[in-house]
């Protein structure tokens, strides 16, 4: 019970300062927003044949979405390590709080706002002429959140261990180019060479596109569905146990 109450009143916390500097917000939507006005319009000629009723944005819509829960999740440890600085994690420790409601905290602020991001993206695509089931698309939000809950766990988690933005920031740049290219983001990886195909297996975040493409023309029953849903679910558990691991060991 202390711990849902601690974990209540710092995420009010952490949501009041956020929206006391909504720039952020803006910031992390600049890059997705970018790619739907400015490449999507590019797909039209070129993605051809899709499902009934579909058409371009169909496909790359879903990739936007994850790229969206990949940008603004990944880099939110920067905030932990501006934490850090300012002595914020240290006076934690002589506190009465819950050691695990600050990491809570942020992980659900961080869900709620990659939602509210992700609503406004979608509602650009659907004004730009996005066709989708849209039972799908409310179920890919559940697809995407526990992915955003996961990666957000490890920036934390980085953040507290490197404690450093200029070490933090190439580590994330070094990882997060290879795996947005091989999870088929931009373009549908049934278009690549077998052996790049091969390759993108390795990307947990190939399976998240799979299931969300599925997802946004309705096929439910498409297997990558519930492989997205299992996988995000077990990385989900295993990203917010390790962070809490390290974020003990930070209070303590």
């Amino acid at each position: 019970m202390r711990l849902i109450t601690d974990t209540w009143l710092l995420f009010t916390n952490y949501v009041s300062s956020t929206l006391r500097q909504p720039v952020w917000i803006i910031v992390s939507l600049f890059t997705p927003i970018c790619y739907l006005l400015l490449f999507a319009p590019l797909l039209d000629k070129m993605i051809t044949g899709g499902a009934p009723g579909t058409n371009a944005l169909t496909s790359f819509t879903p990739g936007v979405v994850v790229m969206l829960g990949m940008f603004g999740s990944l880099f939110v440890g920067f905030s932990i390590i501006s934490d850090l600085r300012a002595g914020i994690v240290e006076r934690l420790r002589v506190t009465p709080v819950s050691r695990l409601a600050p990491l809570l905290a942020r992980a659900l602020r961080d869900a709620c706002l990659l939602l509210v991001q992700c609503v406004v993206l979608l509602g650009l695509a659907y004004l730009m002429g996005l066709k989708a089931n849209l039972g799908g698309v409310l179920l890919s939000l559940v697809l995407v959140i526990p992915m955003g809950v996961a990666l957000a766990s490890v920036s934390y988690a980085l953040g507290l261990i490197l404690k450093s933005e200029d070490a933090f920031a190439p580590l994330l740049n070094f990882f997060v180019t290879p795996l947005l290219l091989l999870s088929g983001i931009l373009l549908p990886l049934t278009l690549a060479p077998d052996w790049l195909q091969g390759a993108a297996k390795i990307s947990p975040f190939y399976y998240v596109v799979n299931a969300t493409r599925a997802l946004f023309i309705g096929d439910f029953n498409d297997s990558s569905v519930w492989i997205g849903f299992l996988l995000v679910t077990v990385l989900a558990i295993l990203a917010v146990y390790w962070a809490a691991s390290v974020f003990r060991k930070a209070t303590a």
